[in-house]
């Protein structure tokens, strides 16, 4: 495969508009700082702090950030959220396990880091035990996803690029929302996001949830204005954003 397959797949998706998106999505990403108290300013996409923010927080509990690395939006959920709510940042990942402590570390104050612990588990099984079924107070599901910004920046990854691609991930992030739904506490709030374009991976995985729980789970439209509305979230991209995204975001409560 390659480019030209690659080009072809999203311009299927996005019409005319995807020569447009294909440069803004070459153009180095915008990003500016985010401070937490007196710490050092992370420099991240200000979609993704938007992101984060559409998370519903509780005034106290635990909520979990399901795959937080490398920790941006990890920075967001903990300096925004009360002193009686405790974030546990997943990532399954050792090697982007360390980033993440790294970064909680660097750029978050004594008392702040404290509300943070740092776990490993495979977000996506450990749903299996019923044990840990409504133990979070809220949760922030950024998956793993396409990353097409990343992909037409590296030549040995667009060389590498197939429509399996996002077919595959749409399978693990159904696995990891689902999964999500479960630990989720009854009338608590679930953000989805990814900074993927394709519908299989945004919206295809969103329907999934709703239609699988039916009247256990509503839809609660992120109410950021940056962006546009999809089927059932909103997504940021850079030909529109001012070089933001992308991010798509979907929110349900339970």
């Amino acid at each position: 495969m390659g480019k030209k397959e690659f080009d072809d797949y999203y311009r299927a998706l996005y019409g005319g508009r995807w020569d447009r998106l294909a440069g803004a999505l070459g153009e180095a990403a915008r990003r500016g700082p985010y401070t937490v108290g007196p710490g050092k300013p992370y420099m991240i996409d200000y979609a993704s702090v938007l992101a984060a923010r559409s998370l519903r927080l509780p005034a106290q509990g635990l909520v979990l950030d399901a795959c937080a690395a490398p920790g941006g939006k990890t920075l967001v959920l903990a300096a925004e959220s009360a002193p009686q709510v405790k974030i546990l940042a997943n990532e399954m990942s050792a090697a982007r396990r360390r980033r993440l402590v790294s970064v909680l570390d660097e750029h978050l104050d004594g008392e702040t880091r404290d509300k943070v612990s740092v776990s490993g588990f495979d977000a996506a099984a450990i749903a299996s035990r019923k044990s840990e079924h409504s133990r979070f107070d809220g949760i922030l599901l950024d998956a793993p996803c396409s990353c097409e910004r990343y992909v037409l920046g590296s030549e040995t990854h667009l060389a590498r690029w197939t429509p399996v691609r996002p077919r595959f991930l749409a399978g693990r992030q159904w696995a990891l929302l689902s999964a999500a739904f479960l630990l989720l506490k009854e009338g608590r709030s679930l953000v989805y996001s990814t900074c993927a374009l394709s519908f299989e991976e945004n919206d295809g995985v969103a329907s999934r949830l709703l239609s699988k729980y039916g009247g256990g789970v509503s839809l609660d439209r992120p109410d950021f204005r940056e962006g546009e509305d999809t089927l059932y979230g909103r997504i940021i991209l850079p030909d529109t954003g001012s070089g933001m995204g992308p991010i798509y975001v979907a929110r349900f409560r339970k």
